[in-house]
């Protein structure tokens, strides 16, 4: 019995240890550079947003967050490296639009994005903005759906691609206002915004980054932005709800590791990077690229990416999209 009782001492000691260890290793993290893995190409709107924390993070940490750009497959080839990585800290995921879209839009996925990562902290949520071409005669969104409704199948709306969010924020607009339009994707936003000027193509739902240059030059006119609330970037456009209740189709950007990383870890990050959106700095780039900090918990985060991933799959549904 004795020595059955130091066995048993011996083991609890260990795994105590063991605790410590982790704890300690939780503490002193980053020891060393952290894989930032961004699933798009360098330059966009999602690659920027990355940059800017990873280079705050860094010199705050004392350690590189280096950006991984891993770009496929809709994002899913940067999402799925990092779910197949060491849960220890030291790679990271910018979550963006398309992790909450691909859940429903891809029918053989070899994860599971609420299930296999988890959300350390908010970014920003971003609008997308409902611009039209200078020649369509609509002043309004009200005016625009009389003019789609009165013009069947002569009414083109252009994308970024298949199942982004600039295509699925057109397809909530549709299913909401009862309109329907002839969806025209692009390889990118810039071809599609070049159709745009050309006049080829009448309507898009894009990034404001991308796209807000174009209306304050005057070539392209805002109609609304996207976000439940109006945006400071372009004051004088309206919330899209006001004219369609109820309408809200953002773009949530923030990070995640994979599922089993230490909570001491998710936790450390998660306090740095609501001190870096909390700086002036910080507040005023992010601003300038459309949203406002967003600061939150872990548990705050998963829940807006269950609130996304459960919007854009009805979305998904009524699009009638699938990508296998």
């Amino acid at each position: 019995m004795a020595s059955r009782r130091t066995a048993i001492c011996l083991f609890a000691m260990g795994i105590s240890a063991i605790a410590s260890i982790g704890s300690a290793s939780a503490l002193d993290y980053p020891t060393r550079p952290v894989r930032f893995v961004v699933g798009y190409p360098p330059g966009g709107a999602t690659d920027i947003i990355a940059r800017l924390i990873g280079q705050r993070l860094s010199e705050k940490l004392g350690q590189q967050f280096v950006i991984e750009n891993k770009p496929g497959a809709g994002n899913n080839i940067g999402t799925e490296a990092v779910v197949n990585a060491e849960p220890d800290g030291y790679t990271v995921l910018l979550i963006n639009p398309a992790n909450y879209i691909n859940a429903s839009l891809y029918g053989n996925l070899k994860f599971n994005f609420i299930r296999d990562v988890a959300p350390v902290a908010s970014f920003n949520r971003v609008p997308n903005v409902m611009t039209v071409a200078a020649d369509v005669p609509a002043k309004t969104v009200a005016e625009f759906i009389a003019y789609v409704k009165a013009n069947p199948g002569k009414v083109n709306m252009a994308s970024s691609g298949n199942g982004t969010s600039v295509h699925l924020s057109g397809e909530l607009f549709m299913a909401m206002s009862g309109t329907k339009m002839q969806h025209v994707p692009y390889r990118g936003a810039a071809p599609a915004i070049t159709d745009m000027l050309g006049g080829q193509v009448q309507v898009i739902f894009d990034n404001m980054p991308s796209i807000i240059q174009h209306i304050r030059s005057g070539a392209l006119r805002a109609l609304a932005v996207t976000t439940a609330e109006r945006s400071s970037q372009l004051p004088d456009a309206p919330a899209l709800a006001e004219t369609v209740p109820g309408y809200e189709a953002s773009a949530l950007f923030g990070m995640g590791v994979p599922r089993k990383t230490p909570p001491e870890i998710v936790e450390k990050l998660n306090k740095e990077i609501n001190a870096v959106l909390a700086e002036p700095d910080m507040k005023k780039r992010l601003t300038e690229l459309g949203g406002e900090p967003l600061i939150s918990t872990p548990d705050a985060f998963g829940a807006m990416i269950v609130a996304e991933t459960e919007k854009w799959e009805k979305v998904v549904k009524f699009a009638g999209a699938h990508v296998e």
